[in-house]
């Protein structure tokens, strides 16, 4: 399965200078009538110093802050390309990341449970799309992290598609008392996408994360 990269840009081909829109637009014209009525208007009955000031000061505020959330976007959407460009490396690279789903591809699938602690033991169960028991495994938990293969048969002997499969590790102590553990998921990444809000993901076959999600990169 090929690994792709989606990303959008934009260029430009005019050295036109483009005229102010919005507020922008509005604040010059402002400024504009605000000239043509000082210079017009009764000496008598001469605009409150006070009001002008309050007038100036509220339309460039609003102005500065449309700057400001105008820069903002540009630095969100400088972040996500580069992030689109961080991602580049990993495609066809085993990664790790938190799920709750672990991802069966070309037959095979990884979790990486912890070092012994408390718990001394980890039950790992799978489960199919309704709920279904597919597999259940008893591992002793050693000193170190150590990965757990699944190759996609379910208790009847039956192969499993790739996919992205519902999964729990539960531990158990040295008296077989419930003892709370977790584990995470190792696989191949096979895309990186940026999704319509913005948002980074990165798929290992079917099983989709967010960026927020990768835990470490180069896993062997």
């Amino acid at each position: 399965m090929s690994g792709t990269i989606q990303g959008t840009g934009t260029t430009t081909g005019t050295d036109t200078k483009a005229k102010p829109s919005g507020l922008a637009g509005d604040f010059n014209t402002f400024l504009t009538l605000l000239t043509a009525q000082l210079k017009n208007q009764d000496p008598t009955k001469a605009m409150d110093t006070n009001e002008m000031t309050n007038q100036l000061v509220s339309f460039a505020s609003v102005e500065q802050q449309i700057a400001v959330n105008t820069n903002l976007g540009k630095l969100i959407g400088l972040q996500q390309t580069a992030q689109l460009t961080a991602a580049a490396p990993m495609i066809g690279q085993t990664v790790e990341v938190d799920s709750d789903r672990l991802s069966l591809q070309s037959g095979t699938a990884r979790l990486r449970l912890p070092a012994a602690d408390v718990a001394k033991q980890a039950v790992v169960r799978i489960f199919d799309a309704a709920g279904g028991l597919l597999k259940e495994e008893t591992v002793k938990l050693d000193s170190a992290a150590q990965d757990w293969r699944w190759d996609g048969r379910a208790g009847t002997n039956a192969s499993q598609p790739d996919g992205a499969y519902r999964f729990t590790v539960s531990g158990t102590d040295a008296t077989g008392g419930a003892q709370p553990i977790t584990a995470t998921v190792l696989g191949t990444a096979t895309a990186a996408t940026r999704l319509t809000g913005g948002d980074m993901q990165i798929d290992l076959g079917k099983l989709a994360v967010g960026f927020n999600a990768v835990r470490s990169l180069g896993i062997r």
